[in-house]
């Protein structure tokens, strides 16, 4: 099958390391872009840097994606924009702090609406104008803290694990029309969000490497793509863990 160029692609979040890292691969088969995040400048400069690498277009908007109001309206000008649709691309979100969200119900609420709440509303948004053109590709990424609850991350692991299932039930909904749904669960990803922790060894993966498994689960795969490929059986060994082994650790 001959990958398509000139990919019509939405990436909610660009300012992500791992959407950067995917878009340049989308950049060089030709594709066109509506890159959306908070922060404008930083949307210009990777912009730039996507039409160098070969990008047919680029159009940018600063927007608050968890605060925005009509996701159809924006969602339906992003797309008039592209002149059609092949890929949305959900990026956004917060790794939050599990202390704080118990401390405090409004930072709780807060990492709640950034990692759940707003990704499955814009998702069911492109869901809505893929089914009615019959095809294209909604992607959101998750985490593998979303495959079990533990003490150090429940409030973002389970964010995390209610976008997954709202993934996989659009993937169902989706698969009759020919468009798909598609959530990526990364490991561990040098990435800023991950800037405080400890890192190096073979379960640290690159922005890079995560963007790959995405470029190649916008034509098929899914709708659960493990990223890198290994922790499928990581998480498939900790999930099986008796709870009461789990509930004597730290994890």
């Amino acid at each position: 099958m001959t990958r398509p160029i000139a990919r019509r692609v939405i990436i909610l979040g660009a300012q992500s390391a791992i959407a950067e890292a995917a878009a340049r691969r989308f950049a060089a088969e030709g594709s066109r872009f509506v890159l959306v995040g908070r922060d404008l400048a930083r949307l210009n400069e990777i912009a730039a840097d996507l039409r160098v690498r070969g990008a047919a277009a680029c159009e940018v908007e600063a927007l608050d994606l968890v605060e925005a109001r009509d996701p159809r309206g924006r969602m339906r000008a992003w797309v008039d924009t592209l002149g059609g649709i092949s890929l949305v691309l959900i990026a956004f979100g917060v790794l939050g702090d599990q202390e704080e969200a118990e401390r405090d119900l409004h930072a709780l609420d807060r990492l709640l609406a950034v990692n759940f709440n707003a990704p499955a509303v814009w998702a069911a948004t492109a869901a809505e104008i893929m089914m009615a053109q019959g095809g294209g590709t909604v992607m959101a990424i998750g985490s593998v803290a979303g495959d079990r609850g533990r003490q150090s991350n429940y409030a973002y692991g389970a964010a995390k694990a209610g976008i997954g299932v709202f993934m996989q039930g659009l993937a169902h909904r989706l698969a009759p029309s020919g468009a798909r749904a598609v959530l990526v669960k990364p490991g561990f990803v040098d990435t800023p969000m991950t800037a405080g922790f400890a890192k190096g060894g073979p379960l640290w993966a690159s922005p890079d490497q995560i963007g790959a498994a995405i470029w190649r689960a916008a034509d098929k795969g899914g709708p659960i793509v493990y990223a890198p490929w290994f922790w499928r059986f990581i998480m498939l060994i900790i999930r099986a863990v008796p709870a009461f082994v789990i509930h004597r650790s730290k994890l």
